[in-house]
């Protein structure tokens, strides 16, 4: 199995310089997972939260490229609607070039209420604008001639996008989905999946099945390094501590639901600024603790086991708080589940 992690950096408004301590935390963990061997990092991109999430999402992992040698970079994911395409796929060549050709490109139209307000720009034109930017951005890295675009959105002429991409024909696409027709979209698209780290295992085997089928069905051999999952990751050595991991997850799963509206792939189904209760979670899939891995290093290993088995081996990490998570994760997990993944085969 590869593992990877997911997440952002926070960056508060407050006194009179700004915090940059939860950006160097994240430097600090890439840094050390490009040393103990982890595959990738994927960094979210958001706007208007109010708590500092980062934002420009292809400037950090510029950054982090400098910093690291062999880990993989990721978007998680740039949100298509919002950018220029033509900018976005200058910006994005160019890290996939400073770093020797290891950008995993993330992309998706959005889901947030605040942040389509924020940009003045109608929901319900989500779609349409995702999809005329990505053509846009493909043609972008493939094309070595010349070429004009009149879409309903954007206006191009006359123009070659530079610098080219090192992976060729164009670094890889992944797509983040969670309901049952945009896996299968994705799976006929030909492009890699990201499953979000909210749902339960049972949920999720249901939408790698469906992933699978689809891609028998597209004539499209299943790929497993093309599907990655991301679980919470919470190692705990008591009872106490499992306890208040259980706890920290729900209530960061409630207090996202209370700020935002919605989880990925669940649009609509609790409004913004319901006070959920764990126990009380009109969706339980999202108050099952197998959506996370939490507990001792063993127990952990046993979860990866239930996640092998159904047919994962990529994994990604929710980003921990602290660097010793990376560590402890690296030499008391990765090695057992490697020697278990290899007995399996």
């Amino acid at each position: 199995m590869k593992f990877g992690f997911f997440g952002g950096a926070n960056s508060k408004r407050g006194g009179h310089n700004a915090d940059s301590s939860d950006y160097q935390r994240v430097i600090d963990i890439t840094t050390e997972a490009d040393r103990l061997g982890y595959h990738s990092i994927f960094m979210v991109e958001h706007h208007f939260t109010g708590i500092g999430q980062v934002s420009a999402t292809l400037n950090m992992l510029s950054y982090l490229a400098a910093k690291t040698k062999r880990i993989r970079l990721g978007t998680a994911v740039v949100v298509l609607p919002w950018h220029n395409p033509v900018l976005v796929a200058e910006q994005a060549a160019t890290l996939d070039l400073l770093s020797g050709g290891r950008l995993d490109f993330g992309v998706g139209k959005g889901y947030r209420d605040l942040e389509f307000h924020g940009f003045a720009i109608p929901k319900e034109e989500a779609q349409e604008r995702y999809e005329e930017s990505l053509s846009v951005i493909l043609k972008a890295f493939t094309s070595d001639e010349r070429f004009s675009h009149r879409g309903k959105y954007w206006q191009f002429d006359d123009i070659l996008v530079e610098p080219p991409t090192v992976q060729r024909p164009h670094p890889p696409i992944w797509i983040a989905a969670g309901s049952d027709d945009s896996i299968r979209a994705v799976a006929r698209s030909g492009y890699s999946v990201m499953f979000d780290q909210f749902s339960g295992i049972a949920r999720t085997k249901e939408r790698l099945d469906i992933w699978k089928d689809e891609c028998a069905k597209a004539g499209r051999n299943y790929n497993p390094m093309e599907v990655t999952v991301a679980r919470g990751i919470f190692i705990t050595r008591t009872q106490e501590e499992y306890e208040a991991a259980v706890k920290t997850r729900r209530d960061g799963v409630a207090k996202f639901v209370s700020n935002f509206g919605n989880l990925p792939g669940q649009e609509g189904k609790t409004p913004k600024g319901a006070q959920l209760q764990p126990q009380s979670y009109s969706d339980q899939v999202f108050a099952d603790e197998t959506g996370a891995l939490i507990g001792t290093p063993d127990q952990i290993v046993e979860q990866l086991k239930v996640l092998h088995g159904i047919g994962f081996e990529y994994v990604i990490l929710t980003m921990p708080q602290k660097v010793e998570t990376v560590r402890i994760f690296a030499e008391e997990i990765m090695p057992r589940i490697e020697s278990f993944a290899m007995a399996a085969e």
